[in-house]
């Protein structure tokens, strides 16, 4: 399954979770034990609160990152529960995403009215099954 198959899973996820609990409100840790147990119920694999480390110079540091949750291996969820959202969650997920070697990350703002606005895909490189093209004002330059 690639990594844009498992994105659609939890996008589904996500809405169906936000809609449940009534929206915004709760905390983090909420929202990511009930975005697992959907996520589990059609069949993906979940790792939740996995230590990434960080290797500074050849050396391990004592502190590792911590991660959210890792779908099928592949894709990195990081769930907020805020009303204001900030794009460092984003430059998060980038490091994560380089530490690990993987190609993306989704950040999920359950903080928002409506889940679907609080979606952000983080991409390392460029998908394979996904297309770039360009804005008509781009080609051709």
């Amino acid at each position: 399954m690639t990594e844009n198959q498992i994105s659609k899973y939890i996008t589904d996820a996500a809405i169906e979770v936000h809609r449940t609990l009534g929206g915004p409100g709760l905390l983090e840790s909420v929202y990511e034990e009930a975005m697992t147990w959907e996520l589990q119920r059609v069949g993906m694999l979940v790792e939740r609160q996995l230590n990434v480390p960080i290797v500074y110079k050849g050396r391990t540091l004592a502190n590792p990152l911590r991660l959210d949750m890792l779908v099928e291996k592949k894709v990195i969820v990081e769930n907020k529960a805020l009303t204001t959202y900030n794009s460092i969650f984003e430059a998060q997920a980038r490091t994560y995403l380089r530490l690990l070697d993987l190609k993306l990350a989704m950040v999920i703002n359950f903080g928002e009215k409506y889940v679907k606005n609080g979606i952000h895909r983080v991409l390392n490189g460029v998908l394979e099954d996904e297309t770039i093209t360009l804005p008509k004002s781009e080609e051709g330059k």
